[in-house]
């Protein structure tokens, strides 16, 4: 974490701990009182963590903190979702109460909902790569992968593994090697996390082309442009691919085929 961002996550600390009354945390307020919001004190006594280290935080000092203390301090600040991804952006640590996919069972139905509200092929990937919603249309188009026969869900097992993406994506070794830039840009802040090591790891181990893909050291963003297909039973196919994240979910990623 820079200087500047640790004096930033202090200031967001600080500011809310100051909003946070002693009745919403469920302390008494007590007569002479004059700390606007929680004392320090009391911040560190719900977190299990010592008024020092509270000090330290909120001074900017490069103390080090846990995700599981900043996940502590986000639960007695009573930080809505976007301010509890703000303060693990600023401190550059990922929320241990998310899933690697950043994605809760609960909303995987208001995104089925939306998808197929959608008049194109569409679906939603997680962190790794995972679809986790898509509509008819996609299902249809990505047989071996959306469909129900897929033995996996992940847009790299398919592109990879499955037989039927080299016959279903036009030019398909430029488009696989784009991939796995745009897929290195996606977790360069999560390198070293576990679940990307090994799903990497299995994919340089079952694929020479995505092993030598990923030896390139290639990076690209995930944008939007043409794309081509040709369908077993549709033959040729044209699209344009639209992809955006989605609010408050910022590991989700939406993708129009239209």
């Amino acid at each position: 974490m820079s200087q500047s961002s640790a004096l930033q996550l202090g200031a967001f600390i600080r500011a809310h701990r100051e909003r946070v009354t002693p009745e919403q945390a469920g302390l008494p307020f007590g007569l002479r009182r004059r700390a606007k919001g929680l004392r320090r004190e009391e911040l560190a006594a719900l977190c299990d963590i010592s008024p020092t280290w509270v000090t330290w935080i909120e001074q900017g000092r490069p103390a080090g903190v846990s995700a599981a203390t900043l996940s502590r301090i986000a639960i007695a600040l009573f930080l809505l979702p976007a301010e509890r991804a703000y303060l693990f952006e600023l401190a550059g640590l990922r929320d241990p109460d998310m899933t690697e996919a950043g994605v809760s069972e609960a909303m995987r139905a208001p995104l089925q909902e939306m998808l197929a509200c959608i008049h194109a092929p569409a679906y939603v990937l997680d962190g790794l790569w995972q679809a986790i919603a898509w509509n008819t249309r996609a299902a249809k188009l990505f047989g071996g992968w959306l469909d129900t026969a897929s033995p996996s869900r992940n847009l790299l097992d398919f592109v990879f593994l499955a037989p039927a993406a080299r016959h279903l994506i036009v030019d398909w070794p430029t488009r696989a090697r784009r991939l796995v830039a745009e897929f290195r840009a996606d977790v360069s802040a999560r390198l070293d996390s576990v679940a990307v090591a090994q799903l990497v790891d299995r994919l340089r181990v079952a694929s020479t082309d995505f092993d030598m893909a990923w030896r390139s050291q290639d990076v690209m963003a995930r944008e939007g442009g043409d794309r081509a297909f040709m369908h077993p039973s549709k033959g040729a196919l044209h699209y344009r691919q639209v992809t955006t994240r989605i609010a408050h979910s910022p590991d989700l990623k939406l993708v129009i085929l239209y």
